[in-house]
């Protein structure tokens, strides 16, 4: 599918390592653009919001195809082949369009961090419940990236890339630390309550 970002970059990038490794890198990269790099995301949200149904069938085709693993997560589409029923799937516009709402919400909150930390760190939360494994979500920023350089045509530039880059991965970051929390919440519940006092034996 000729991306380089997606066939290259991603997987060196984001590629599959250690749980261990991938969180060391998640909390490395979590760095919050630059002004510069706010404001060049904002200009071209505007250009890509006009095709945000199109961006996200293709960001999820593309998605499939490099990572077919990741249709595991996804109950309708875990047995579909045939990535043409894919682009034409209500579901999966439906999905693409979720999706693009959350990165339209978070290009909205750039100017308020904590809002937006506290969105990416929800998304985490509620993702460990889809049993979604967090080394999945850069590949999904990685593949929206892909999706919207023929879009954007000239105005995507190395510098632009590297701004979508750099939101991507603080935000990935944070949905690692919403997904680690709620992880550690859910095995605190399972935990057997300990022995009350009214419950141990006493010499006296």
């Amino acid at each position: 599918m000729g991306c380089a970002i997606s066939s290259l970059g991603a997987k060196a990038e984001f590629g599959d390592r250690s749980a261990e490794e991938e969180d060391a890198a998640a909390a490395a990269a979590v760095v919050y653009p630059r002004e510069d790099q706010i404001q060049m995301i904002k200009d071209s949200w505007k250009v890509i919001r006009d095709d945000i149904a199109k961006v996200g069938i293709i960001m999820f085709v593309r998605l499939f195809e490099t990572h077919p693993e990741c249709k595991d997560v996804f109950f309708l589409f875990r047995d579909v082949e045939d990535l043409e029923r894919l682009r034409s799937s209500r579901e999966l516009r439906a999905h693409g369009l979720r999706v693009m709402s959350f990165i339209e919400k978070s290009v909205a909150r750039l100017d308020q961090q904590d809002r937006l930390e506290a969105l990416a760190v929800e998304l985490g939360k509620s993702h460990y419940h889809y049993n979604a494994p967090p080394k999945y979500y850069s590949y999904v920023g990685a593949e929206f990236i892909c999706a919207v350089q023929p879009i954007l045509k000239e105005r995507f530039t190395s510098e632009l890339e590297e701004a979508w880059k750099t939101l991507f991965q603080y935000v990935t970051g944070l949905m690692r630390k919403g997904h680690q929390e709620e992880g550690s919440r859910q095995r605190h519940l399972a935990l057997p309550p300990k022995d009350g006092p009214e419950k141990r034996t006493s010499a006296l």
